[in-house]
């Protein structure tokens, strides 16, 4: 009996999974997304964060299930914790490597995550 043979699994650098966190807030339209890199800073908790905002609860959310459902399509990848998703003002992926916020726009403002962290090298990509 023949058993079809599986495809064997890319092997996925960290940079090539954060490429694919950034083209996936960009399917949906995120806006004002910036990657924090933490690995020079002593007592981060991450290598990188990475950070956007939606317009609407509608928007934050479907950002965030856009990221995790083409994480674990495309890369075989799955968070280890999703926090706030039943108000969907700030969804926060672990990726353990990557930990990933989504802000609805007023809710980013008031955190101002990006100043706690103002240390770490920051790119900033173009919104769509």
């Amino acid at each position: 009996m023949n058993t079809p043979k599986s495809a064997p699994q890319k092997s996925w650098t960290l940079e090539q999974l954060n490429d694919l966190v950034i083209d996936s807030i960009q399917d949906i339209k995120g806006k004002n997304i910036v990657k924090l890199d933490l690995r020079e800073l002593d007592e981060a908790p991450t290598d990188f964060f990475i950070v956007c905002e939606g317009d609407s609860n509608t928007q934050v959310k479907s950002i965030s299930d856009n990221i995790y459902k083409r994480l674990k399509k495309e890369a075989n990848q799955r968070p280890n914790h999703i926090e706030g998703e039943h108000n969907a003002q700030w969804i926060l992926l672990d990726y353990f490597n990557t930990i990933i916020h989504v802000f609805h726009r007023e809710t980013r403002k008031y955190y101002e995550l990006e100043d706690l962290w103002s240390d770490a090298k920051v790119t900033e990509y173009d919104n769509l």
